[in-house]
């Protein structure tokens, strides 16, 4: 049976920031709880987190009896750590964790933005499954570079892109193909002005908000129009005065938009898109703002995630428009976890199943290529992220992204 390792301590995979659980909408965290239930139901036997402090360990193992423990039947949320509790700072306490597995076991990546790439590098090099968070990494160089390991090796490299697992999106991305070429994108996200304490150690710093938000939207317009249209230049503008002045002080933008200009393969006409992302909205009914507007040339679709005609009022919690499509945390009529169905879920729990097979023997690394969003199957999302990044770099240049002969995404370059 495989085991699985946790490299990364923070709010996606605990739901503990701060010392504290978190005041999201992911206080009890979404890839430990997946796992510990995973466990549960007989699909993963060794659990291990791996972070650099070690003295927050008995923090979290705390956190875990009070936030799922006691909240779940038959939860059982023990785990090895690296680095011991007695460490305060240890960065490479993860490759002692990585040393500590077998081949074939699972890594999930959830850690700032420039630390994915080599993170992953030595996980792929000692023969283990990598399940990366978005962005995967922060240049198409790293990205091939990833490619080349993940295939001399014969891993399976994932990204948990959560918003593929979204029925919502799932049905939008297959009628978008009976629209005809794409014409227009329109997207914008989210997360309120908290998150920019929840994130002081990197934001700004490590990476952006449109790498950590503006990646959603980016990677689904790309997995919609699949290999029928491809961005070919790339222009950012931002918005300050709030993250990079008190309380915050963060060398960080507000809010960040990329303007792409894209080309239809058929035809080579051109269609466009314009990706917003921010950290600044003020608190509301939901943690984070998202929605998209899709127009083909015979047809257009309107989604707003952050709303489904659900909505909750309590004394505790006052008003709040609930999202148990993505993480289902309220248990069942007996007391057990029953979020199996989450999109949030299912992004861990399909990669989890992934290697399970590859394990076992019954699929191939190659049998998940167009399952699950390979990163293989994600440099288009990387290509503009990055350009958007020279862009705001270059005061707002556009960025011409170049393809090879093979047909993906092989440079960036300024526009002349």
């Amino acid at each position: 049976m495989i085991s699985a390792l946790m490299i990364g301590t923070g709010e996606y995979t605990t739901g503990y920031v701060h010392h504290a659980a978190s005041t999201s909408d992911k206080g009890a965290g979404v890839v430990a709880l997946t796992l510990f239930d995973l466990r549960r139901l007989g699909k993963i036997n060794r659990i291990v987190m791996a972070g650099t402090n070690g003295t927050k360990f008995p923090l979290i193992r705390q956190h875990f009896k009070d936030k799922i423990e006691q909240i779940y039947q038959s939860m059982d949320t023990r785990f090895e750590s690296f680095p011991d509790d007695q460490t305060i700072s240890d960065p490479k306490a993860y490759l002692q964790a990585l040393d500590s597995m077998s081949t074939g076991d699972l890594v999930t990546i959830f850690t700032p933005d420039d630390t994915h790439f080599q993170i992953a590098l030595d996980a792929i090099e000692r023969g283990l499954h990598v399940l990366l968070t978005k962005p995967p990494v922060k240049t198409l160089s790293e990205h091939h570079q990833l490619i080349r390991a993940a295939e001399k090796q014969d891993v399976l490299v994932a990204i948990e892109v959560h918003k593929r697992w979204d029925p919502i999106y799932v049905d939008a991305k297959d009628r978008i193909r009976t629209l005809d070429n794409f014409s227009f994108f329109s997207a914008y996200m989210s997360q309120p002005k908290k998150q920019l304490e929840t994130f002081r150690h990197w934001a700004g710093k490590s990476s952006d908000i449109s790498y950590y938000l503006n990646s959603h939207h980016v990677d689904f317009h790309a997995w919609a129009v699949g290999n029928t249209a491809r961005p070919i230049q790339v222009a950012a503008t931002a918005s300050t005065g709030i993250a990079n002045h008190p309380p915050y002080d963060l060398p960080a933008e507000d809010t960040i938009t990329l303007t792409v200009q894209w080309e239809n393969l058929p035809g080579q006409t051109l269609g466009t898109a314009v990706y917003t992302a921010s950290w600044i909205a003020p608190k509301s009914d939901v943690h984070s703002q998202q929605r998209f507007f899709y127009m083909g040339q015979q047809g257009e679709i309107t989604v707003d995630q952050a709303h489904r005609g659900y909505s909750l009022a309590s004394d505790t919690d006052g008003y709040a428009s609930p999202n148990p499509l993505f993480m289902k945390y309220t248990p069942d009529g007996r007391g057990y976890f029953s979020g199996q169905s989450g999109y949030g879920y299912r992004s861990i729990s399909a990669f989890v199943e992934a290697v399970d097979a590859i394990q076992k023997g019954t699929s191939t690394v190659t049998d998940f290529q167009y399952q699950l969003a390979t990163i293989q199957q994600t440099l288009t999302m990387t290509a503009i992220l990055e350009a958007g990044r020279r862009s705001l770099d270059d005061n707002g240049r556009p960025q011409r992204i170049t393809y090879s002969e093979a047909g993906p995404a092989d440079r960036i370059e300024p526009f002349s």
